[in-house]
């Protein structure tokens, strides 16, 4: 029986992995019509164009041409592209590797893995290719705007021990970050509340109901109106830091989502989020061994 998660129909090309779709079970047509339907993002002629070129295949590494008739539950494999990517002018730097795990220290601006408008320009595509490492994988991710520590699994038989420990709340993570100080909040604290996704999808906030999100909060200097704090999630919830301090109060300087949306203009570099996924501390599930990786970049003075 055909695995759809481990594909062997396409290879990794310029560090991208093949994408994956499968045809519905009620069928009608042509593969290109459905593809052209159903990814308008890809023009018809440029569907057909990849077709021609082998670039599209089925799950039994068929070439599938422009003529070829819908079959029910087939998964196609292809190749995502993007036209004039804008380069993102930061470099991650690897601080440890091994057989099964890779560290990388990101930079503001990089997303972790491609969406939207990113794909060469993103971290795990880099990684791919500068190491040919086609299962590379995150383990864990951080917001495009967020600088510091990513984890990756370099294979896929010992992966789910490495995500069973955010699952399971057996990793310890620190960021840092600055924002306005406030003299009546009182600190160390823990802010507790229920994150969801508002209607806004790109956006989270928080509601009423039993707490989903908890993250433990310290001050580390404070000067005049700022201070710098050290933020450590017990929860992994979407963009939780962020929304967290804002309703506190305390907006991180350079947050271009919360309280209010304020996006930098596209190729704009120069307001970087300040916000650092400073350490990552865990017991090594496969060895036992204890590790710790610690970023070596810092966030900008307090103003």
């Amino acid at each position: 029986m055909h695995n759809p998660h481990d594909p062997k129909v396409l290879p990794m090309r310029a560090g991208v992995s093949p994408s994956c779709i499968a045809l519905p079970n009620q069928v009608d047509g042509s593969i290109l019509d459905f593809l052209a339907e159903r990814l308008p993002a890809v023009s018809r002629a440029d569907w057909q164009a990849r077709m021609e070129a082998g670039d599209v295949v089925d799950e039994h590494a068929q070439r599938v041409l422009p003529a070829r008739q819908m079959v029910p539950g087939l998964r196609l494999y292809y190749y995502r592209t993007l036209e004039n990517e804008a380069p993102v002018p930061f470099e991650a730097q690897v601080l440890f590797r091994d057989e099964h795990l890779l560290v990388a220290d990101k930079p503001h601006f990089l997303p972790v893995v491609p969406a939207g408008r990113y794909l060469q320009q993103s971290l795990l595509v880099r990684l791919k290719r500068a190491f040919d490492l086609p299962d590379l994988s995150p383990i864990h991710r951080i917001d495009r705007e967020t600088a510091g520590l990513v984890l990756f699994s370099t294979q896929r038989a010992t992966r789910g021990l490495y995500q069973g420990m955010f699952r399971d709340r057996a990793i310890d993570k620190t960021y840092e970050a600055v924002a306005p100080w406030r003299a009546h909040l009182a600190f160390p604290r823990e802010h507790a509340s229920r994150l969801e996704e508002s209607a806004q999808f790109f956006r989270m906030h928080e509601v009423a109901g039993a707490p989903n999100s908890f993250t433990r909060m310290e001050v580390l200097e404070q000067a005049g109106d700022w201070a710098r704090y050290r933020l450590m999630p017990v929860s992994g919830k979407r963009h939780q830091l962020r929304v967290h301090m804002a309703a506190l109060g305390l907006p991180l300087v350079g947050d271009t989502l919360y309280p209010e949306v304020n996006d930098a203009p596209e190729g704009d570099f120069s307001r970087p989020l300040q916000l650092l996924a400073r350490s990552l501390a865990f017991r090594d599930p496969l060895t036992g061994a204890q590790r710790g990786f610690e970023s070596q970049r810092s966030l900008n003075p307090l103003p």
